[in-house]
């Protein structure tokens, strides 16, 4: 059995009037290579004619963003030329590599009809190798996701990357990974497989899970040793859970702001790529 070897409370951090909880990096916890940022906004609930979220044009590079909407929405724009508003139970999946800018802000009809928004955006880092790729941009509605059950209809699984039961995810990566959300009713039993030698990304949004008899509440990130290959949760309660998992680049990281590269030089670079317009135009 996989064993914990820590947990990670999120602290409050929030942006404007957006509640927003960041349990990684944290001063204890840089990154679990390759997973290296979680935000975790809401749930809260706008009212009608709010300003919606606040993140609009900012610019990545050498890094992947894959964004989990659990409630509300996000309309996405980038310097690519991508567009799309996706929808409560979506997953977008953006790949920053040599750069680009985008927005991620409420829909027009959510900032004026308000309602309950609650959103997760984890980093991914990317190896040496592909920071300079093509950025790319996919987003899916829920129902464009593969999803199935297990533990007789108890645990509703979204497989977002990787494989698991003879099925295979809805994205496509440029690099081995798996990623889910789980949405557990209270007494499901997950029971998992997964590599010695790849870490686990564990992540409570709702609810609370048991794992070697300690129970855990939502917005905790558990941290597992590289032992067991078994990992085995119990629900609680009703809960969800993020759930990926890989094999660590074992690379230098230097992440400042908006750029995640693996060398000071390259922050540097991109800062400079940025300010000389090398990462498409806005309009």
């Amino acid at each position: 059995m996989k064993t914990i070897k820590t947990i990670h409370q999120a602290s409050y951090h929030p942006i404007a009037d957006l509640i927003t909880y960041n349990p990684l990096p944290s001063p204890k916890l840089r990154q679990i290579d390759p997973f290296i940022f979680l935000n975790h906004h809401g749930h809260q609930t706008y009212p009608k004619d709010n300003n919606g979220l606040p993140f609009g044009p900012h610019p990545h590079r050498g890094m992947e963003t894959v964004t989990f909407i659990l409630e509300g929405d996000i309309m996405h724009k980038d310097s690519g030329g991508h567009e799309s508003v996706i929808n409560a139970g979506g997953i977008q999946w953006m790949t920053a590599g040599s750069g680009l800018i985008h927005a991620e802000v409420s829909s027009e009809k959510f900032k004026k009809e308000g309602g309950d928004l609650e959103i997760l955006q984890l980093w991914l880092n990317l190896p040496a190798k592909l920071k300079m790729t093509k950025p790319r941009y996919i987003g899916l509605q829920k129902e464009e996701i593969t999803s199935f059950e297990l533990d007789e209809g108890k645990i509703h699984v979204q497989l977002i990357a990787g494989k698991w039961e003879g099925k295979e995810g809805s994205f496509e990566t440029l690099w081995p990974i798996f990623m889910s959300t789980l949405h557990l009713q209270k007494g499901a039993k997950l029971q998992k497989n997964i590599p010695v030698d790849e870490n686990v990304f564990f992540y409570i949004v709702k609810g609370s899970v048991k794992i070697q008899g300690e129970n855990i509440p939502f917005r905790n990130l558990v941290e597992f040793n590289n032992d067991g290959e078994k990992l085995h949760v119990e629900a609680s309660e009703d809960a969800v859970i993020i759930l990926g998992h890989a094999k660590p680049f074992n690379e230098p990281m230097v992440a400042q702001g908006p750029f995640v590269m693996n060398t000071q030089q390259e922050i540097m670079q991109a800062y400079q790529d940025y300010q000389d317009g090398k990462f498409g135009s806005w309009n």
